[in-house]
């Protein structure tokens, strides 16, 4: 019974991302077709020849597909130095997992998301654990000091962008008036939830020992400890400069991935290097919002980053479809599926080196 009614959980959370990323999706797709539409009525052309999907399937089909494989190709190299850095955040603790262990569950969490967003990363810690023989919270704890690392990395993108690209963006802000989600930080009911949030915090971090049995309190607990001892090993890692090595080329592979598909597409082949580092700033606060894969808010923050280089509503959404599906269907899916079939095989008679 505990196991049908966590399939029954497991499928209740896929379709509701599932719906919230196919309806800001749509929302998006009925937004850029008016505007499509209006834009084919100056032209002269019958509405009924007007179709936004069509023109997407058209754009796809004719895109460069060379250019596609590069931007698949830079996806991939992205993993290879993101399962280099998480070695090395696994190494003072111990663990010398194997380098293919690492990548297959990186391709594997990428793939889970798909259908159970933000469990992808749990799936990854899982799924090494297991084969590598580990404790999961502390595998989750490097996977969490990862994503910090990650955040603050795009924090320094977003700084370069603004230094490269202020004029545009600040253009792009005076249009609209304020900044995005300005409502919302003054919003008293917000700061009202925000503080009760941080207050049953300080309650439950007093009162510890009085829920310090509570099994949910232990796993949280647990996986707290795992996140302190991860952070901890960053000041004890013996190379470094590799690992902010591995940490700019994941960050370069991923600007290259936008930058590069420009080539893939006509209308946007014309624009140059910086315009691809905003829009990939555009693009990358759009996969933060949980989604199946980003579906839908990263649609419309890369229409909205091309917006800003002219780029109409149709040609926009057409090229958010190429590189997104491109992305999904020749890397994530193909791979999540290659590792699936291959980790189990490679690791038939493999018996972990070290495990604590």
């Amino acid at each position: 019974m505990p196991a049908i009614k966590k399939i029954a959980k497991n499928i209740a959370q896929f379709i509701l991302f599932l719906g919230v990323g196919l309806g800001i999706l749509y929302f998006v797709y009925s937004k850029q077709q008016a505007a499509y539409q209006a834009q084919c009525a100056l032209d002269g052309i019958p509405t009924e020849d007007c179709n936004l999907l069509d023109k997407v399937l058209s754009d796809f089909a004719g895109a460069n597909f060379y250019w596609l494989g590069v931007v698949v190709l830079a996806f991939v190299i992205s993993n290879f130095s993101r399962a280099a850095r998480w070695k090395m955040l696994l190494k003072p603790m111990g663990y010398t997992p194997k380098y293919i262990n690492l990548l297959f569950s990186i391709f594997i969490g990428y793939f889970a998301n798909l259908g159970l967003p933000r469990l992808g990363e749990l799936i990854r810690a899982t799924t090494l654990a297991k084969y590598e023989k580990l404790p999961v919270e502390k595998v989750v704890g490097t996977i969490v000091v990862d994503r910090v690392v990650d955040m603050l990395s795009f924090l320094v993108v977003f700084a370069i962008a603004l230094v490269f690209e202020s004029d545009t963006l600040l253009g792009y802000l005076a249009e609209r008036g304020s900044l995005p989600g300005k409502e919302l930080l003054t919003n008293p009911i917000f700061w009202g939830l925000s503080l009760g949030f941080v207050g049953l915090l300080v309650y439950l971090f007093k009162n510890r020992q009085k829920f310090s049995n509570n099994i949910i309190y232990k796993k949280i607990s647990n996986i707290l400890k795992g996140l302190i001892e991860g952070i901890k090993t960053i000041s004890k890692l013996d190379n470094i400069p590799g690992f902010l090595f591995h940490s700019v080329v994941i960050w370069l592979m991923y600007y290259l991935m936008t930058y590069l598909c420009f080539n893939a597409f006509a209308p946007t082949a014309h624009l140059g290097p910086q315009a691809g580092l905003l829009v990939f700033v555009f693009a990358s606060l759009g996969m933060i919002v949980p989604s199946p894969g980003g579906m839908g808010t990263y649609h419309a923050m890369v229409v909205a980053g091309l917006s800003l280089y002219g780029i109409d509503a149709g040609d926009s959404f057409s090229f958010a479809n190429i590189i997104f599906f491109a992305i999904q269907i020749f890397g994530i899916v193909i791979l999540g599926l290659v590792s699936l079939v291959l980790m189990p095989i490679m690791n038939r008679d493999y018996q972990p080196k070290t495990s604590k």
